[in-house]
């Protein structure tokens, strides 16, 4: 921790882990793993029409990020397309329009750094932004944390309740978008929708509280982060794919020990409850 990169490294990684933690909980209970996925593509021609401009990535990402889930939210409102038929075809189509501009890009180094992360090479900028990020994300999540948890569980309820359901669903695929911007760098475009459901999906073996399974799932995936970013360092390996694989060593922990819904937990229990009957036969 005497060299200075390292230190942006680890605050950078740290708060990534945290909002990825924090907003894939919203995303694995209303089951939009797939619209996390195409957001995260999405964002790629963004990033490489920054680099032909010469600006900061963050900027082209957030603009291609929110259009996508806007196009998606068009197609699948105004037509009888199916929500998951209209993001395989918006997400697929922008996708390859990333991929074309990044054949035309100069910077194919940094493009594919952005590609597969590298958390080592961040600069103090990218810290700064993913700092303000994650920031507002856990500001906007916590002043609207009762609609967030009323319309996860039962849109029509929140819709009975008053609240503008399709508003808080736009909110969402806005703070999703900033959040995978913010985790380019430090697990790439490929890679940053397993930190945004594998941390959450842990938490969510572990508790039935939303509140509980946020901060569990801001935990694993500021856990993962930090020791993927040490192994990554010490064995001078990819941090991205690093920090997946710890995250989802995480997750194979739990789900074969968890007490309640673990694999070997549950035939523990199984097996306990068997004697308990043979002995009272």
């Amino acid at each position: 921790m005497t060299y200075e990169f390292l230190q942006k490294a680890f605050v950078t990684s740290i708060m990534v882990g945290i909002i990825c933690g924090v907003i894939g909980s919203f995303i694995v209970l209303r089951g939009m793993a797939l619209m996390g996925d195409a957001i995260s593509h999405a964002v790629l021609p963004g990033v490489a029409i920054s680099y032909m401009l010469g600006i900061n990535f963050f900027y082209g990402a957030v603009v291609t990020g929110i259009l996508t889930a806007l196009g998606i939210g068009v197609i699948s409102q105004n037509s009888r397309i199916k929500n998951d038929s209209s993001i395989g075809l918006v997400f697929s189509a922008v996708f390859a329009l990333g991929i074309i501009l990044i054949t035309a890009a100069q910077s194919a180094t940094d493009l594919t750094q952005i590609l597969f992360g590298n958390v080592l090479s961040v600069r103090t900028s990218d810290m700064i932004i993913t700092l303000i990020v994650g920031a507002v994300v856990l500001l906007a999540v916590f002043l609207f944390y009762k609609e967030l948890l009323v319309s996860s569980f039962d849109e029509t309820m929140a819709a009975a309740y008053g609240l503008k359901v399709r508003m808080i669903h736009y909110g969402i695929m806005v703070l999703l978008t900033l959040v995978t911007v913010a985790s380019l760098q430090t697990v790439g475009v490929i890679l940053v929708v397993a930190m945004l459901i594998t941390p959450a999906a842990t938490a969510y073996l572990l508790t039935n509280r939303l509140s509980t399974m946020i901060f569990l799932a801001a935990f694993f995936g500021a856990a993962s982060s930090v020791i993927g970013l040490y192994i990554s360092f010490m064995y001078n390996l990819p941090s991205g794919p690093v920090i997946v694989l710890v995250a989802t060593a995480i997750f194979a922990f739990v789900f074969l020990f968890s007490p309640k819904q673990g694999v070997i937990g549950r035939m523990i229990q199984t097996n306990r409850r068997k004697v308990a009957i043979k002995e009272n036969t």
